[in-house]
Protein backbone atom coordinates (compact mmCIF):
# COMPACT_ATOMS: atom_id res chain seq x y z
CA UNK A 1 0.00 0.00 0.00
CA UNK A 2 1.05 3.41 -0.48
CA UNK A 3 -0.29 6.78 1.08
CA UNK A 4 -3.20 8.49 -0.51
CA UNK A 5 -2.06 12.12 -2.46
CA UNK A 6 -5.40 13.37 -1.29
CA UNK A 7 -7.20 13.21 2.20
CA UNK A 8 -8.37 15.19 5.09
CA UNK A 9 -7.82 14.21 8.73
CA UNK A 10 -11.70 14.98 10.50
CA UNK A 11 -12.86 14.53 13.80
CA UNK A 12 -15.09 11.51 12.75
CA UNK A 13 -12.89 10.10 10.42
CA UNK A 14 -10.62 10.71 7.29
CA UNK A 15 -12.13 12.06 4.04
CA UNK A 16 -10.79 11.11 0.97
CA UNK A 17 -10.68 13.73 -1.17
CA UNK A 18 -10.19 12.06 -4.67
CA UNK A 19 -13.77 11.90 -6.21
CA UNK A 20 -17.06 14.17 -5.50
CA UNK A 21 -18.47 11.62 -2.88
CA UNK A 22 -15.75 12.51 -0.73
CA UNK A 23 -16.18 9.37 1.80
CA UNK A 24 -14.99 9.53 5.16
CA UNK A 25 -13.53 6.83 5.86
CA UNK A 26 -12.90 5.15 9.94
CA UNK A 27 -9.67 3.39 10.88
CA UNK A 28 -9.59 -0.39 9.19
CA UNK A 29 -12.26 0.41 6.65
CA UNK A 30 -12.64 0.84 2.81
CA UNK A 31 -14.41 3.83 1.04
CA UNK A 32 -16.75 3.21 -1.54
CA UNK A 33 -14.63 1.89 -4.44
CA UNK A 34 -13.01 -0.08 -2.53
CA UNK A 35 -9.85 0.55 -2.31
CA UNK A 36 -9.13 3.31 -0.27
CA UNK A 37 -8.15 2.43 3.73
CA UNK A 38 -7.17 3.96 6.69
CA UNK A 39 -4.36 2.76 9.03
CA UNK A 40 -2.95 4.91 11.97
CA UNK A 41 -5.07 7.82 10.62
CA UNK A 42 -3.86 7.57 7.13
CA UNK A 43 -5.53 6.92 3.59
CA UNK A 44 -3.73 4.55 1.65
CA UNK A 45 -4.51 3.51 -2.04
CA UNK A 46 -4.16 -0.56 -2.21
CA UNK A 47 -3.84 -0.43 -6.08
CA UNK A 48 -0.72 1.53 -6.19
CA UNK A 49 1.15 -0.62 -9.34
CA UNK A 50 -1.23 -3.23 -8.86
CA UNK A 51 -2.13 -3.59 -12.54
CA UNK A 52 -5.20 -5.69 -13.36
CA UNK A 53 -5.19 -4.50 -16.68
CA UNK A 54 -3.10 -3.76 -19.70
CA UNK A 55 -2.97 -3.08 -23.98
CA UNK A 56 -1.49 -1.40 -26.87
CA UNK A 57 -4.74 0.37 -28.09
CA UNK A 58 -5.46 2.80 -31.45
CA UNK A 59 -6.37 6.16 -29.55
CA UNK A 60 -9.25 6.16 -31.40
CA UNK A 61 -10.65 2.88 -28.99
CA UNK A 62 -10.49 5.61 -26.22
CA UNK A 63 -12.97 7.12 -28.01
CA UNK A 64 -10.60 10.46 -28.71
CA UNK A 65 -10.96 11.38 -32.52
CA UNK A 66 -9.69 14.41 -32.19
CA UNK A 67 -6.51 13.84 -29.94
CA UNK A 68 -3.35 12.49 -32.23
CA UNK A 69 -5.28 10.61 -34.60
CA UNK A 70 -3.65 7.38 -35.88
CA UNK A 71 -0.92 7.51 -32.65
CA UNK A 72 -1.47 4.37 -30.28
CA UNK A 73 -1.61 4.35 -26.45
CA UNK A 74 -0.20 2.10 -23.91
CA UNK A 75 -3.00 1.89 -21.49
CA UNK A 76 -3.40 0.42 -18.35
CA UNK A 77 -5.76 0.36 -15.25
CA UNK A 78 -6.35 -1.45 -12.00
CA UNK A 79 -9.33 -2.89 -10.05
CA UNK A 80 -12.37 -1.43 -9.22
CA UNK A 81 -14.42 2.45 -9.62
CA UNK A 82 -16.27 4.84 -7.99
CA UNK A 83 -19.37 3.79 -9.71
CA UNK A 84 -21.67 0.43 -10.03
CA UNK A 85 -22.93 1.01 -13.22
CA UNK A 86 -25.15 -2.12 -13.78
CA UNK A 87 -23.95 -2.65 -17.42
CA UNK A 88 -20.46 -2.26 -17.16
CA UNK A 89 -18.44 -4.09 -19.61
CA UNK A 90 -15.68 -3.78 -17.28
CA UNK A 91 -17.49 -5.62 -14.21
CA UNK A 92 -15.07 -8.54 -13.78
CA UNK A 93 -12.32 -5.30 -12.38
CA UNK A 94 -14.34 -2.57 -12.12
CA UNK A 95 -16.41 -4.42 -9.25
CA UNK A 96 -14.57 -6.85 -7.62
CA UNK A 97 -14.37 -6.61 -4.07
CA UNK A 98 -10.65 -7.01 -3.55
CA UNK A 99 -8.31 -5.40 -5.94
CA UNK A 100 -6.02 -7.74 -7.84
CA UNK A 101 -2.93 -7.94 -10.51
CA UNK A 102 0.59 -7.96 -11.33
CA UNK A 103 2.70 -4.69 -10.10
CA UNK A 104 4.47 -2.66 -12.39
CA UNK A 105 6.03 0.51 -11.04
CA UNK A 106 5.32 3.66 -13.30
CA UNK A 107 8.97 3.18 -14.81
CA UNK A 108 8.42 -0.25 -16.01
CA UNK A 109 4.82 0.79 -17.31
CA UNK A 110 6.66 3.65 -19.96
CA UNK A 111 8.83 1.09 -20.63
CA UNK A 112 6.31 -1.51 -21.61
CA UNK A 113 4.62 1.64 -23.46
CA UNK A 114 7.48 2.63 -25.89
CA UNK A 115 8.24 -0.98 -26.17
CA UNK A 116 4.95 -1.70 -27.65
CA UNK A 117 5.45 1.81 -30.06
CA UNK A 118 2.85 3.16 -27.86
CA UNK A 119 3.22 7.46 -28.44
CA UNK A 120 1.35 8.10 -24.80
CA UNK A 121 -0.78 6.53 -22.10
CA UNK A 122 -4.42 6.05 -21.43
CA UNK A 123 -5.58 5.73 -17.98
CA UNK A 124 -9.13 3.26 -18.48
CA UNK A 125 -10.85 0.24 -18.39
CA UNK A 126 -11.79 1.07 -14.75
CA UNK A 127 -12.32 4.68 -13.12
CA UNK A 128 -8.67 6.28 -13.35
CA UNK A 129 -9.54 8.25 -10.74
CA UNK A 130 -9.44 5.22 -7.99
CA UNK A 131 -5.27 4.97 -9.18
CA UNK A 132 -4.78 8.62 -9.60
CA UNK A 133 -1.51 8.26 -7.88
CA UNK A 134 0.16 5.76 -10.13
CA UNK A 135 -1.64 7.86 -13.42
CA UNK A 136 -0.35 10.99 -11.70
CA UNK A 137 4.04 9.03 -11.07
CA UNK A 138 3.35 7.17 -14.59
CA UNK A 139 2.06 10.52 -16.64
CA UNK A 140 5.46 12.64 -15.28
CA UNK A 141 7.81 9.90 -16.61
CA UNK A 142 5.72 9.48 -19.81
CA UNK A 143 5.57 13.81 -19.97
CA UNK A 144 9.33 14.15 -19.24
CA UNK A 145 9.99 11.78 -21.97
CA UNK A 146 7.89 13.35 -24.87
CA UNK A 147 5.07 11.75 -24.78
CA UNK A 148 1.01 11.68 -24.02
CA UNK A 149 -1.41 11.52 -21.26
CA UNK A 150 -5.11 10.73 -21.94
CA UNK A 151 -7.91 9.67 -19.16
CA UNK A 152 -11.12 8.18 -20.15
CA UNK A 153 -13.23 8.56 -17.02
CA UNK A 154 -16.67 9.17 -15.91
CA UNK A 155 -15.95 12.85 -14.56
CA UNK A 156 -16.44 12.35 -10.98
CA UNK A 157 -13.24 14.35 -9.57
CA UNK A 158 -12.57 16.58 -7.12
CA UNK A 159 -11.16 20.29 -8.50
CA UNK A 160 -8.29 18.82 -6.25
CA UNK A 161 -7.84 15.63 -8.31
CA UNK A 162 -7.94 17.39 -11.46
CA UNK A 163 -5.22 19.71 -10.15
CA UNK A 164 -2.74 17.02 -9.12
CA UNK A 165 -3.21 15.20 -12.57
CA UNK A 166 -3.79 18.13 -14.75
CA UNK A 167 0.39 19.16 -15.45
CA UNK A 168 0.61 16.04 -17.27
CA UNK A 169 -3.39 15.53 -18.83
CA UNK A 170 -3.25 16.14 -22.22
CA UNK A 171 -6.75 15.09 -23.29
CA UNK A 172 -9.93 13.09 -21.47
CA UNK A 173 -12.94 11.33 -22.75
CA UNK A 174 -15.38 12.08 -20.13
CA UNK A 175 -18.37 9.00 -20.59
CA UNK A 176 -21.68 9.57 -19.75
CA UNK A 177 -24.68 7.34 -19.48
CA UNK A 178 -28.23 8.42 -20.18
CA UNK A 179 -27.35 11.73 -21.05
CA UNK A 180 -26.45 12.42 -17.46
CA UNK A 181 -30.15 11.66 -15.96
CA UNK A 182 -29.76 12.25 -12.41
CA UNK A 183 -32.68 9.40 -11.60
CA UNK A 184 -30.71 7.22 -13.86
CA UNK A 185 -27.47 7.64 -12.39
CA UNK A 186 -28.58 7.49 -8.92
CA UNK A 187 -31.08 3.84 -9.83
CA UNK A 188 -28.52 2.14 -12.55
CA UNK A 189 -25.50 3.63 -11.24
CA UNK A 190 -25.28 4.21 -7.48
CA UNK A 191 -24.23 8.26 -7.92
CA UNK A 192 -25.84 10.47 -5.27
CA UNK A 193 -25.47 13.02 -7.89
CA UNK A 194 -24.29 14.55 -11.30
CA UNK A 195 -23.68 18.41 -10.98
CA UNK A 196 -19.44 17.28 -9.97
CA UNK A 197 -19.26 15.74 -13.51
CA UNK A 198 -20.13 19.29 -15.09
CA UNK A 199 -18.33 21.21 -12.42
CA UNK A 200 -15.25 18.74 -13.21
CA UNK A 201 -15.74 19.36 -16.85
CA UNK A 202 -15.62 23.31 -16.62
CA UNK A 203 -12.64 22.95 -14.50
CA UNK A 204 -10.28 20.56 -16.72
CA UNK A 205 -11.43 22.74 -19.92
CA UNK A 206 -10.26 25.99 -18.02
CA UNK A 207 -7.42 23.78 -17.61
CA UNK A 208 -6.53 23.72 -20.92
CA UNK A 209 -7.24 19.93 -21.31
CA UNK A 210 -9.23 19.00 -24.34
CA UNK A 211 -12.37 17.23 -23.69
CA UNK A 212 -14.38 14.92 -25.40
CA UNK A 213 -17.92 13.31 -24.45
CA UNK A 214 -19.32 9.86 -24.88
CA UNK A 215 -22.80 9.40 -24.17
CA UNK A 216 -23.95 5.45 -23.89
CA UNK A 217 -27.79 5.35 -25.46
CA UNK A 218 -29.86 2.53 -23.40
CA UNK A 219 -32.84 1.57 -24.53
CA UNK A 220 -36.35 2.07 -22.58
CA UNK A 221 -34.16 3.55 -19.37
CA UNK A 222 -31.27 5.73 -20.94
CA UNK A 223 -33.23 7.12 -24.26
CA UNK A 224 -34.38 10.44 -23.96
CA UNK A 225 -33.75 12.76 -26.95
CA UNK A 226 -34.48 16.05 -24.21
CA UNK A 227 -31.76 14.56 -22.12
CA UNK A 228 -29.32 14.24 -24.62
CA UNK A 229 -30.44 17.71 -26.19
CA UNK A 230 -29.27 19.07 -22.65
CA UNK A 231 -26.21 17.66 -22.76
CA UNK A 232 -25.15 19.02 -26.03
CA UNK A 233 -26.61 22.51 -25.04
CA UNK A 234 -24.17 22.36 -22.29
CA UNK A 235 -21.39 21.57 -24.07
CA UNK A 236 -21.90 23.90 -26.63
CA UNK A 237 -21.89 26.61 -23.76
CA UNK A 238 -19.29 25.54 -21.71
CA UNK A 239 -16.77 23.69 -24.08
CA UNK A 240 -17.71 24.84 -27.25
CA UNK A 241 -19.39 24.33 -30.69
CA UNK A 242 -16.43 21.81 -31.93
CA UNK A 243 -15.78 19.90 -28.72
CA UNK A 244 -16.62 15.99 -30.18
CA UNK A 245 -19.65 14.57 -28.93
CA UNK A 246 -19.91 10.93 -29.16
CA UNK A 247 -23.33 8.70 -29.29
CA UNK A 248 -22.52 4.62 -28.40
CA UNK A 249 -24.70 2.19 -28.80
CA UNK A 250 -25.81 -0.10 -25.91
CA UNK A 251 -24.96 -3.72 -25.98
CA UNK A 252 -26.81 -5.94 -23.42
CA UNK A 253 -23.80 -6.93 -20.19
CA UNK A 254 -23.68 -7.68 -16.57
CA UNK A 255 -27.16 -6.70 -14.99
CA UNK A 256 -28.66 -5.67 -17.69
CA UNK A 257 -28.94 -8.28 -20.50
CA UNK A 258 -32.86 -7.93 -20.88
CA UNK A 259 -32.85 -4.70 -23.14
CA UNK A 260 -32.17 -5.36 -27.06
CA UNK A 261 -28.97 -3.22 -28.64
CA UNK A 262 -29.71 0.26 -29.38
CA UNK A 263 -30.73 0.20 -33.00
CA UNK A 264 -29.36 2.64 -35.36
CA UNK A 265 -32.30 4.60 -36.13
CA UNK A 266 -31.98 5.90 -32.45
CA UNK A 267 -28.48 6.41 -32.32
CA UNK A 268 -29.30 8.70 -35.54
CA UNK A 269 -32.05 10.37 -33.45
CA UNK A 270 -29.98 11.21 -30.71
CA UNK A 271 -26.92 12.37 -33.37
CA UNK A 272 -30.11 14.68 -35.31
CA UNK A 273 -30.46 16.13 -31.89
CA UNK A 274 -27.08 17.08 -30.92
CA UNK A 275 -26.36 18.26 -34.24
CA UNK A 276 -29.32 20.59 -33.85
CA UNK A 277 -28.08 21.48 -30.55
CA UNK A 278 -25.28 23.26 -31.88
CA UNK A 279 -22.40 20.82 -32.04
CA UNK A 280 -20.67 20.64 -35.28
CA UNK A 281 -18.52 16.98 -34.65
CA UNK A 282 -20.61 14.69 -33.69
CA UNK A 283 -20.04 11.25 -33.79
CA UNK A 284 -21.89 7.56 -33.66
CA UNK A 285 -20.31 4.88 -31.58
CA UNK A 286 -20.45 0.69 -31.55
CA UNK A 287 -22.09 0.80 -35.18
CA UNK A 288 -18.72 -0.46 -37.26
CA UNK A 289 -18.66 1.40 -40.87
CA UNK A 290 -21.35 3.98 -40.02
CA UNK A 291 -20.66 7.43 -41.65
CA UNK A 292 -20.19 9.41 -38.87
CA UNK A 293 -17.65 7.46 -37.31
CA UNK A 294 -15.87 9.71 -39.99
CA UNK A 295 -14.80 13.40 -39.46
CA UNK A 296 -16.00 15.90 -42.27
CA UNK A 297 -14.68 19.19 -42.45
CA UNK A 298 -17.66 21.44 -41.76
CA UNK A 299 -16.61 24.42 -44.24
CA UNK A 300 -16.23 22.61 -47.03
CA UNK A 301 -17.32 19.31 -46.27
CA UNK A 302 -13.54 17.30 -47.73
CA UNK A 303 -13.49 13.77 -45.77
CA UNK A 304 -10.77 14.71 -43.29
CA UNK A 305 -10.53 11.25 -41.19
CA UNK A 306 -11.66 8.03 -42.37
CA UNK A 307 -12.39 5.59 -39.65
CA UNK A 308 -13.64 1.80 -39.55
CA UNK A 309 -15.35 1.42 -35.54
CA UNK A 310 -12.25 1.78 -33.24
CA UNK A 311 -9.54 1.81 -36.37
CA UNK A 312 -8.22 4.62 -38.73
CA UNK A 313 -8.91 3.67 -42.04
CA UNK A 314 -7.26 7.19 -43.05
CA UNK A 315 -5.83 10.07 -42.05
CA UNK A 316 -6.00 13.17 -44.62
CA UNK A 317 -5.49 16.02 -42.54
CA UNK A 318 -2.13 18.47 -43.30
CA UNK A 319 0.70 18.00 -41.45
CA UNK A 320 -0.93 21.35 -39.14
CA UNK A 321 -4.05 18.94 -38.37
CA UNK A 322 -6.14 21.30 -40.41
CA UNK A 323 -8.83 20.00 -43.25
CA UNK A 324 -6.94 18.99 -46.65
CA UNK A 325 -8.92 21.28 -49.13
CA UNK A 326 -9.48 24.13 -46.97
CA UNK A 327 -7.07 24.49 -44.15
CA UNK A 328 -10.18 25.11 -42.29
CA UNK A 329 -9.35 23.93 -38.07
CA UNK A 330 -10.88 21.20 -37.18
CA UNK A 331 -10.01 21.65 -33.52
CA UNK A 332 -7.63 18.54 -33.88
CA UNK A 333 -5.14 18.62 -30.73
CA UNK A 334 -2.22 16.29 -30.17
CA UNK A 335 -0.96 17.09 -34.04
CA UNK A 336 2.60 16.50 -33.31
CA UNK A 337 1.91 12.71 -32.15
CA UNK A 338 -0.55 11.88 -34.94
CA UNK A 339 -0.14 9.45 -38.14
CA UNK A 340 -0.95 10.57 -41.82
CA UNK A 341 -1.98 8.57 -44.57
CA UNK A 342 -3.52 4.88 -44.38
CA UNK A 343 -3.99 3.08 -40.82
CA UNK A 344 -3.51 -0.05 -40.02
CA UNK A 345 -6.90 -1.91 -39.26
CA UNK A 346 -6.43 -4.71 -37.38
CA UNK A 347 -9.70 -7.08 -37.99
Amino acid sequence: MREAALYSNLKEGVRCDLCARRCVIHEGETGFCRVRTVRDGKLYTRVYGLIDGMAADPIEKKPLFHFAPGSHAFSISTSSCNFRCQFCLNYHSAHRETPIGRFHSPEEIVALAEANGCSGMTYTYTEPTVFIELAHDTAEIAHNKGMFNTFVTNGYMTKEAIDYMTPFLDAASVNFKGSGNKRFYEKYMSVPKVEPIFTGMDYMHEKGVLIEITNLIIPEIGDSLEDTKYLAEWTVEHLGERTPFHLTAFSPTYKITHLPRTPPAMLEAHIKAAKEAGLVFVYSGNIAGHDYENTYCPECGAKAVERYSVFLKSNNLNENGRCPKCDADLNMKGVKWMRRGRGVMRL
